[in-house]
């Protein structure tokens, strides 16, 4: 059974957390969530943004999300990808350096990544997105260029592939979102 590691923190996204970790764990994944200063069986606040004609998304709160595994036992070498859910966790996560480290580790051994919204900083605080193609939440394209990449400005339901890397806008593109990461997983889905 593949391991997927899914990073996350208080006031994630409660759509991009909730989604992708069942969706995931629906497949047959063992999908390991995690926050750094947290323990398995303890949980994270969510935080639920919306599109409401606003210049910018409001933010509601959402559910409480149980983690499953304790971040001071994960060893990366045992999974076979990374999951970073957005909200406004990833603007203080990306100043840990353990999570910066784990994160350069799937870089470096090339596994599969995947990355929506405001998760797209912890990758730009770790430095791997120098020459690569990626979307992100528009308000964080900046970040990406900055760190060297390239911002595709691409719809809040789209989602953009860059060999181990996929990268989506926003939660509406869940289902595009999984199924590319699928892909590099090397999952098989008939249909």
């Amino acid at each position: 059974m593949k391991k997927i590691l899914f990073l996350t923190g208080d006031f994630t996204e409660d759509y991009e957390t909730m989604v992708p970790f069942q969706m995931l764990q629906m497949v047959g994944y063992e999908v390991h969530a995690v926050c750094p200063g947290k323990k398995k069986g303890e949980s994270v606040k969510t935080a639920i943004h919306d599109f409401e004609g606003d210049q910018t998304y409001s933010e509601k709160p959402g559910h409480n999300f149980t983690l499953n595994y304790s971040f001071d036992k994960v060893n990366v070498s045992d999974y076979d990808g990374l999951v970073i859910p957005g909200g406004r966790a990833p603007e203080y996560l990306r100043l840990n350096e353990k999570v910066i480290e784990m994160v350069q580790h799937f870089f470096t051994a090339n596994k599969p990544v995947a990355a929506i919204c405001h998760g797209i900083q912890i990758l730009t605080a770790a430095n791997v997105v120098k020459g690569r193609k990626l979307t992100a939440y528009p308000a964080v394209g900046p970040e990406v260029i900055i760190a060297g990449g390239e911002f595709q400005n691409i719809a809040a339901d789209g989602v953009f592939v860059d060999g181990n890397l996929v990268t989506s806008p926003a939660w509406p593109a869940h289902a595009n979102f999984i199924r590319e990461f699928l892909k590099i997983m090397g999952a098989k889905i008939e249909m």
